[in-house]
Formats: C-alpha cells, sequence, structure tokens
C-alpha cells in the first residue's frame, strides 16, 4: 500500500477581507484574472443614468444640508479676521475696534474657524446623499436612493459655500504672498527664476516680510504666463497688499468657474452624472479651501487644462473633417484647419497655456495626442502582463504599423508644434524667457520635505532608523535615490496609461486622472492641493464607490493638516480649540437635524451601526 500523503493545509481568507477587496475592487476575481492594469483600472469606471428630480420633502432637507455647510463658511470666513493668513505689514483689520477684536483672540478665533471647517465639510459628506447616493452600496439594506439634485440646485448650493470666502482673507496657506513679492520682482524687469524676494527686494520691503522664510531666497518654480498676469496686477495695485490679494483671488475664481464649465461636460463626455462629478471635484472642501480661500494658482491651471481637454475631445470625437478640404488636394487650403479642427487648435493652446502656469498640467497634452492619433487610425492591441502577450501584441500590430506610425508622427507633430509655438509666443510676449525650464527652478520645491510624498516620507523614515541604529545620517543620500525610483515608477505608469489610451482601453479623461494620481503619490513634494490634481479629473470619469469613498476620506483628512494661518500655533490651543469644536459641532448637528439620528445612519454603514438603529436615508421615512 501507498502511504497517504499529507494534505496542505487551506489558507482560508476571511469573509470580512474578501468583502472589503471587493468593495475596493482589490481582490481578483477567480474565474477572470485580470490581464493588465487596464482591467485593473477600467473596474473604477462604470456608466451613470440620468436620475429623476428631488421630491418636495427631499428638497427641503437638501436645502437644511446646504444651510448648514453655509453657515460654516460664514463661520470660517468670521474666524479668519483673527485666524487667517493676513500679511505682516498693512494688515486691514489691525486697530479696527470690532473687526479687529477676533485677531486679539487667536483661541477663539481659531475654534470658530474650526467649528465652521466641522460644519461645512459635514454638510459636504451629508450632500452626497442627494448627488451620488450611497459610498458603501455593498452594505447597506436598502437600494440606492433613485433621485439626485438637479444641476441648477447644485449649482446654488456651492455659490453659498463659496461666496463667504471672498471677503475673507487668505486661509491655510502664505503662497499668495510669494506671488505678489515675484510679481513686483517681474514689474522692475529683474528675472523672478534667478533671484528670491529678499535679493531683488530687499528685506524690508512691504512684499518681502510677508513671504514664509523658507521662500524669500529662492527663485520663481511657477510658469512666465502666471507671473505676467501677477506683474498685471502688480501694475495695477503697487504695493497695496489688500488690493493684490483680491485680485490675486479673482484669478483663482476665474479657474474655479473654468472647471465648474468643464468638469460637467467632460463628466457627459464619459457617461458620468454631472452633478456628482461636480459634487466630488468642484464642491471638494479642498478646492473651497485652498483654491478659493488659499488662492493657489492651481485654479487656473486645472480650469484651463479642463477647458482644454474638452474642446480636444469635442473635436475629436465629432467625427468631423478636421481640416477643410482633403488631404491629398493640392491647394494650401486644404490643409487649414476646418471650424471643427480649430477647436482642436484652440484646446491644445489652452493645455499649452495651462502648463504655462505650473508645468505638470502639459501631461494631458500626451493623452489628446493619443486620442487623435487613433482618431486618424492608429491602433495599438491589449498588452498582457506577461512577455508572452507583448510577443503576441507585437504580432498583431504588424500589419498596421505603418499607418499607426504615420498617425502617431502626424498626432505629435501638430500638437508638439502648437505647444512649442505658445510656448515661445509667451516667453517673447512676457519677456521673462525660458528659466522656468531649468532644473533648479523646478525643482525649487523639492526643499520642503513633505510627508505626504511617498518616496520622501520612505527616505525620512530611512534616514532615521540608520540614526537610532548608529550608523549616522544618510537621509539626504536615501532621498536621492527613492526620489528618482519613484519617478521612474511614475513614468512607467503614465506610459502604459498612455498606451491604454491608444489602444481603446481606456478614456483619455481617465487616463489622465490616474497619471496624474501617480505623479501626485510619487511626486517629491505633495502638499494637500496637490490632490485635487487627481481628484478633479478622475471626478469627470471614476465612479467605483470604493474611489469615491477614498477621495471623501482623503479631502476630509488632508483639509484639516493645515493651519488656517497657513503656519504653527501652539499645540495646547489647538487641543483646546478641537475640544471645543466636537461638543459645539455635535450640539449644532443636534439642533439642525433634529435627534441626527437618520443623518448619522445616512453616513454610517448598516453592520458598522448598533442594532435597532433606523435604517435609510434622511427623507426615507416620508418617502412612499
Amino acid at each position: 500500500m501507498g502511504t497517504l500523503q499529507p494534505v496542505p493545509p487551506t489558507v482560508r481568507t476571511p469573509a470580512a477581507v474578501k468583502a472589503v477587496g471587493d468593495y475596493l475592487g482589490i481582490r481578483r476575481d477567480q474565474a477572470r484574472r485580470p490581464t493588465d492594469l487596464g482591467d485593473t483600472v477600467n473596474r473604477l469606471h462604470g456608466d451613470e443614468g440620468e436620475y429623476p428630480p428631488l421630491r418636495p420633502n427631499e428638497i427641503r432637507a437638501a436645502r437644511r444640508i446646504a444651510f448648514f455647510g453655509g453657515v460654516g463658511a460664514v463661520m470660517m470666513a468670521f474666524g479668519s479676521l483673527g485666524a487667517g493668513a493676513f500679511p505682516v505689514v498693512q494688515n486691514p483689520i489691525a486697530g479696527v475696534r470690532v473687526l479687529g477684536l477676533m485677531f486679539r483672540m487667536l483661541p477663539t478665533a481659531l475654534t470658530v474657524t474650526m467649528v465652521g471647517t466641522a460644519m461645512l465639510m459635514l454638510a459636504w459628506v451629508l450632500l452626497r446623499r442627494y448627488t451620488v447616493g450611497y459610498l458603501t452600496p455593498g452594505v447597506h439594506h436598502r437600494a440606492p436612493p433613485p433621485r439626485r439634485l438637479s444641476r441648477r440646485q447644485f449649482d446654488r448650493i456651492l455659490a453659498l459655500w463659496c461666496v463667504p470666502f471672498l471677503f475673507a482673507p487668505p486661509m491655510f496657506s502664505k503662497d499668495v504672498y510669494s506671488y505678489l513679492a515675484q510679481s513686483e520682482i517681474t514689474a522692475r524687469g529683474m528675472d523672478p527664476y534667478k533671484i528670491g524676494p529678499a535679493a531683488a527686494l530687499g528685506i524690508d520691503h512691504v512684499f518681502t516680510k510677508s513671504v514664509p522664510n523658507i521662500w524669500r531666497d529662492t527663485p520663481a518654480p511657477y510658469g512666465p504666463l502666471f507671473l505676467w498676469l501677477g506683474r498685471c496686477i502688480t501694475a495695477l495695485t503697487g504695493e497695496n497688499i489688500v488690493a493684490a490679494v483680491v485680485a490675486h483671488r479673482m484669478l483663482a475664481l476665474a479657474g474655479v468657474a473654468m472647471i465648474v464649465w468643464g468638469l460637467p461636460r467632460l463628466a457627459r463626455r464619459c457617461g458620468v452624472s454631472e452633478v456628482a462629478a461636480l459634487w466630488l471635484g468642484a464642491a471638494n472642501p479642498l478646492l473651497i479651501f485652498h483654491l478659493i480661500a488659499g488662492i493657489h494658482n492651481e485654479a487656473l491651471m486645472l480650469g484651463l487644462m479642463l477647458v482644454g481637454i474638452e474642446w480636444c475631445l469635442r473635436a475629436i470625437d465629432s467625427g468631423l473633417p478636421l481640416l477643410r478640404g482633403a488631404p491629398a488636394a493640392r491647394s494650401l487650403t486644404a490643409w487649414l484647419p476646418s471650424r471643427t479642427g480649430w477647436w482642436l487648435v484652440a484646446g491644445a493652446a489652452t493645455i499649452a497655456a495651462s502648463s504655462l502656469i505650473k508645468i505638470t498640467s502639459v501631461l494631458a497634452m500626451g493623452f489628446v495626442g493619443m486620442t487623435l492619433a487613433r482618431r486618424l487610425g492608429a491602433t495599438f492591441p491589449d498588452l498582457g502582463s506577461r512577455a508572452g502577450g507583448w510577443r503576441a501584441a507585437f504580432r498583431e500590430l504588424r500589419p498596421t504599423w505603418r499607418r499607426s506610425t504615420v498617425a502617431l508622427v502626424t498626432s505629435a507633430g501638430l500638437l508638439a508644434a502648437i505647444l512649442v509655438i505658445v510656448v515661445i509666443a509667451v516667453c517673447e510676449f512676457t519677456g521673462l524667457g525660458y528659466g522656468w525650464l531649468d532644473a533648479s527652478t523646478l525643482g525649487t520645491a523639492n526643499k520642503v520635505r513633505s510627508w505626504m510624498s511617498i518616496p520622501t516620507i520612505l527616505g525620512l523614515a530611512t534616514g532615521q532608523v540608520g540614526v537610532l541604529l548608529g550608523l549616522g545620517d544618510h537621509t539626504t543620500a536615501i532621498l536621492a535615490l527613492t526620489r528618482p525610483l519613484a519617478a521612474a515608477i511614475a513614468a512607467v505608469i503614465v506610459l502604459r496609461m498612455l498606451l491604454g489610451t491608444l489602444s481603446g482601453r481606456i478614456h483619455p479623461v481617465g487616463a489622465i486622472g490616474v497619471s496624474m494620481t501617480a505623479l501626485v503619490l510619487l511626486f517629491p513634494v505633495v502638499q494637500p492641493w496637490y490632490l485635487l490634481w487627481a481628484i478633479i479629473p478622475l471626478a469627470a470619469w471614476a465612479t467605483a464607490p470604493g474611489f469615491r469613498l477614498s477621495a471623501v476620506l482623503a479631502s476630509c483628512v488632508v483639509s484639516l493638516i493645515l493651519m488656517p494661518n497657513g503656519g504653527e500655533i501652539a499645540p495646547y490651543v489647538i487641543a483646546r480649540s478641537a475640544m471645543t469644536t466636537a461638543i459645539v459641532v455635535g450640539l449644532l448637528m443636534f439642533l439642525a437635524f433634529g435627534s441626527g439620528r437618520r443623518y448619522v445612519t445616512a453616513i454610517t454603514p448598516r453592520r458598522f451601526r448598533r442594532s435597532g438603529l433606523p435604517g435609510g436615508e434622511p427623507g426615507d421615512q416620508t418617502v412612499g
């Protein structure tokens, strides 16, 4: 008789772990394993249909949530009179009897601001019931609510939450004062890419005094278009800090307006609900707190980028001729763009202009180029995750490589020509030259060691381990290794998304969002508002509940890590304000929403609640 062989033990995955993996889209289906990155990434997207309008009782509930968030925005604006990022000189409320009172009561002002911040974020999360439905559909016992806010209703809510910040001082960052100093350097005819505010203007200049110390001796890291706009503002306002800050906030609002214009159109192009995309992208606390209240130039960069992408895709997806005549025609006019072709040219030029605000948005040009090449006849086969898949892909590519090469060269040549023309025109018109493309200028932000950057935090942690083991502090050397390695990984992901766009496996908007996500996570320096580079494009394409839940959690957590004064506050002051905020917000929730239990259950999965609490959504008890 043969001996019995021992049966190896079977490792069983706990049901809870399987549920979490399925929910987040990271557990592979045994029946059909993803063949490549495209299969996994495409699980983030699903088409969304149109929804009927809200019923009267639901409209009342949505208005209550909107009013709760509006009160929070007003409290933030009022608290910023004492806890905002005021300039060192020319403080507009210094010495004013009523308004200046908050400036002399930092703990009170901080508490008011934190209460308003919590109220606005809670209102944003609660409003999701009327914009995207459930964020955790797999753990609810009821079907998703079938009705949503209309676009007009949502626009009114968004305006209600944004208007109070128009009258508030800068918040969460002092970067706007760096903008003023660099604009003054440009207005004086000096090169802002070679000299910092302290050396150019002097340490006692009104603009230099308000610039954070870390940026006083560094050149400008921004594109020439933004500095030229700042120079125009300086020509109008002179050394009046208040007027210049207001003008820069108007620029930021123009960028936000372009985001609100482009985001729903791209969402509709991707088969995603307009209101859902605007809720996650435009009403995001990160956008309100940092692009409007914080006055960051990401608003202009993202707004121009979205508008440019929409115009380009409008031309490419239309199916109409891009030229006036047939390519074989001998007439020169036949090679001129048609009306549709001019939309493509305008869109590409707008994306190029956005890169002249911050260079990172030039990444979108590559995905527009791949989409255009596909329109011109280029194809690329599906790539598998194994070497055999690559060999099969190249075999499929052989019959069409000539046509695909011509299409790729034509697309790349056209867009590269537009990009070069716009860059040269702006650089020569502004007189700022090409110093913004120097490696030293582009790496200005690397002076900051940001804990939100994966390669930076790995380098810092490894260096600290070496210190604890007595091996010395080798943090700088480790960062010199982790940061280039992270950049190489990001480049591989971007290349994979480019090929996925060319093969038609992923929509270009989704590919841009995924690439921006890789860029943000693997960037040497990550500021909280950088997350919007990824969240806003993905809001127009990604509909997976796991993505939306992760974006909501990240937005809420990251929105709280910076103090409203853009600097440091004593820890004990923060602790006292946080405890007071928790009590006050809980009381306000009770007063605003009755018992509050229906609204708590609206954001809490049923499996994590106590038995006996009522389920459902706000307003469901009265809906037939």
